[in-house]
């Protein structure tokens, strides 16, 4: 590898600059604007999710505190609440309106680019499977039915908590909706929204007493190709595994 290549988060990051002489200029064409939200038609099955219920118990500082990794988990499986409370924890919807509605994680623009796939190794009442969170009905849609726990595992670099666990969050970035208005420095905006994602997911995981981890060690292509995405358009670049702890 050349030097030049070594250097490409150098170069991205000192050219997506913002400098007062440097500034985007170019139009909004508002016609053209990305849908916030994927919906696979053909699903296999749809599953609708309970309502969340919040357990008003739950100290808000406790939980912050509390907040760790964990890397090991017990055999036994996640309720559908759980999984539920979860989702909405991270991209659920919070205050809904005609033409747009917010979320419980900020986003750049109220773009919203990420997509979130849970892979289904541990739950009550849900068969093996690659699903997609359909945000607006909070819902699951089964995409491939069977058990993915080693090729997730695989495409995470081996690691074994991948393996183990009750649900591996596959979290996709749909690259146009934030560079419709953020071209090149979008991909900034991208990886921010999906950290503020993945701290939710550890919360709520917390609030459960449930263990988890994210994890950006991944080979792309690899968890791309579980989820038959291009890798362009739409790209893997965060896992979450979560489960109860051992």
């Amino acid at each position: 590898m050349n030097g030049k290549s070594e250097n490409y988060g150098d170069n991205f990051q000192q050219r997506s600059k913002y400098t007062r002489e440097n500034l985007p200029q170019h139009y909004l064409d508002w016609s053209k604007k990305p849908k916030p939200y994927k919906i696979y038609e053909n699903a296999i099955s749809k599953i609708r999710l309970p309502s969340p219920e919040f357990n008003d118990t739950i100290k808000f500082w406790d939980v912050m505190v509390r907040r760790h990794s964990t890397r090991s988990f017990s055999k036994e499986p996640l309720s559908l609440m759980d999984l539920s409370l979860l989702l909405f924890g991270m991209e659920g919807l919070t205050r809904i309106f005609t033409q747009f509605s917010y979320r419980i994680t900020p986003s750049a623009g109220g773009l919203y680019p990420i997509e979130v796939y849970p892979i289904i190794n541990n739950v009550e009442g849900l068969q093996k499977g690659v699903y997609h969170y359909n945000i607006p009905e909070h819902s699951l849609e089964l995409i491939k039915s069977g058990d993915f726990s080693s090729a997730v595992g695989e495409g995470c670099l081996g690691q074994k908590m991948a393996y183990n666990s009750a649900v591996n969050f596959i979290f996709t970035a749909i690259i146009e909706r934030s560079k419709w208005k953020y071209l090149q420095r979008c991909y900034r905006y991208i990886y921010l929204d999906c950290g503020h994602i993945g701290q939710n997911f550890y919360l709520v995981a917390e609030a459960l007493g449930l263990g988890v981890c994210t994890i950006g060690a991944i080979f792309d292509d690899e968890l791309n190709k579980i989820l038959d995405i291009d890798g362009k358009n739409e790209t893997v670049i965060y896992v979450g595994v979560v489960g109860r702890k051992s």
